[in-house]
This record gives C-alpha cells, sequence and structure tokens, in this order.
C-alpha cells in the first residue's frame, strides 16, 4: 500500500486511536514519525511510544493517553503537506489555541515544538498543529 503523505497518516492514526478509546497503535516506523512521538510524550498527549523491531518491518507502537475517558489529543491539522511545503520564520511560528496546543516544526537542528524553536531562535517546516 503507498500511501502519499506518512506523517499526516500517523498522526490521524494516534488521533483516532484515542477517540475509539484505544490504549496503543501501531504505525510504520520512520525517523521524523518516532522524533514527532517523542515531542507528543514530551508535551504530554501521550503516554510512551516504543519502537517494535521484532516483525519484518519496523513498527512504532504509541500508548494513547485518556483522562477519565477523553483522548488527551482531540485534533490536529496537517500545516505542511508533501505537495505544498509551509514554511516560517522564528516571528511567525503559531500559538496554537492560545498556548493550549503545540505546534511541530521540522528545523535545521532537527524537529522540535513551536516554543522550544523560538527560544533557540530557528524557524522551520511547520509540520503540524496538535491540541
Amino acid at each position: 500500500m503507498s500511501q502519499s503523505d506518512p506523517i499526516s497518516d500517523f498522526l490521524i492514526r494516534v488521533k483516532n486511536a484515542g477517540c475509539a478509546g484505544l490504549e496503543e497503535t501501531r504505525a510504520p516506523y520512520s525517523r521524523i514519525k518516532e522524533d514527532i512521538a517523542r515531542i507528543l510524550k514530551e508535551e504530554g498527549y501521550i503516554w510512551n511510544y516504543e519502537v517494535d523491531k521484532s516483525g519484518r518491518f519496523p513498527q512504532l507502537v504509541v500508548k494513547t493517553k485518556l483522562v477519565n475517558g477523553t483522548p488527551v489529543l482531540t485534533d490536529l491539522k496537517r500545516v505542511s503537506k508533501p505537495g505544498r511545503r509551509h514554511y516560517v520564520p522564528v516571528a511567525d511560528i503559531p500559538r496554537v489555541r492560545s498556548g493550549l496546543g503545540i505546534s511541530i516544526l521540522s528545523t535545521s537542528r532537527g524537529v522540535m515544538s513551536g516554543a522550544k524553536a523560538r527560544r533557540e531562535n530557528v524557524g522551520g517546516e511547520l509540520l503540524a498543529l496538535v491540541w
């Protein structure tokens, strides 16, 4: 099966697993997906993640976070897509839901949250907005 946007597929899998009340979800592994999962864990949107290398192809296993049966990750928006990349300078990094959400950027210093990119004074490709 070919995917035109694997990052969007990964984010939607995590969101849908939370909405369905599932404890975990699996997605094909890539380094950028692992970096996004790391940011989601640091910001408190998921419990944990791990790389499962037991099968033929490695998979990323994400433990979704539910509070009183409600998913913590309620919605997201994929900004930069394969057909249209969206780059932002440090001054234009968006604040999501007045600081209640996060933006995820791919910068020259790696994948990081918008707040960290502002602290390090670096812009980059705006991958997604999560709240």
